[in-house]
């Protein structure tokens, strides 16, 4: 078996593993784009023949990595690397702990709920629960928006040192990257740390008011944000104090855990 290795004064070795290479591109590619791309379309972005992007493809799908989209030739993620990130010991202690909380907030209040952390400069939502509303705003566990574009991104990214949040948003766009040297979002961040929690219309929906409290860590950053996005109905008045009271509480209590 050939020992593929790089010598640099004896300190340093690399090991080459093409094929893991290629895998790892395909999925980085299509993480990146945020869209279904055909094989030929993942050939040429890489630079690679289609012959052999075509074995790691069908190798992909094969695990589960990869969707085909319906009727097209295009491919996407599936949600399999997500499930494995929640499977670290990080994830699992987090939602183990948070989830019962949020479950307790919505049978009580009646609100949805969504537990965000960030990855890669996006929102991720973890976990969601759906409360006992007739009408309620519920958002599918992996869906992720830009950071800077969401107020549980904002909300997260506030609760941070100034090197952390660098290091949180290390792979966000050039615009992101140069939008955090903005002195109206460090005065956002500022704004949004003096009150505790982020509460303002959603990004995504009309009629949607985003309520959103930090998960603060025994690190003393936050590790997540539970976000209830509040639906604003003809002829029903939202006690929207009263949610972000009791939303507040099952954060601090979630924090607390966290810490022991």
């Amino acid at each position: 078996m050939a020992d593929d290795t790089d010598m640099d004064g004896g300190d340093k070795i690399s090991y080459a593993a093409p094929a893991l290479e290629k895998g790892l591109d395909i999925l980085e590619l299509l993480a990146e784009v945020g869209e279904p791309l055909s094989t030929r379309a993942i050939a040429e972005r890489l630079q690679r023949s289609k012959s052999e992007i075509f074995r790691m493809v069908f190798v992909l799908q094969q695990r589960g990595y990869l969707v085909r989209e319906p009727g097209t030739d295009r491919l996407a993620l599936s949600r399999r690397l997500f499930d494995l990130g929640i499977r670290t010991p990080g994830g699992r202690q987090l939602t183990s702990i948070v989830l019962p909380l949020m479950e307790r907030f919505s049978e009580e209040s009646g609100q949805a709920a969504h537990l965000v952390v960030l990855s890669r400069a996006q929102t991720v939502i973890l976990a969601a629960t759906s409360g006992h509303l007739d009408a309620s705003v519920m958002v599918r566990p992996g869906y992720g928006r830009p950071a800077l574009a969401a107020n549980s991104g904002l909300l997260i990214l506030a609760f941070q040192s100034e090197a952390r949040r660098r290091s949180l948003m290390r792979d966000a766009s050039p615009e992101d990257q140069r939008q955090l040297e903005d002195p109206a979002l460090t005065e956002t961040f500022t704004a949004i740390r003096r009150l505790g929690h982020r509460s303002a219309p959603s990004r995504d929906i009309m009629a949607v008011t985003d309520i959103a409290c930090p998960v603060i860590g025994p690190s003393g950053h936050a590790e997540a944000a539970i976000l209830v996005p509040s639906l604003q109905r003809h002829g029903i008045e939202t006690d929207e104090a009263a949610i972000l009271l009791a939303l507040k509480a099952i954060c601090r209590e979630a924090g607390a855990q966290l810490s022991l």
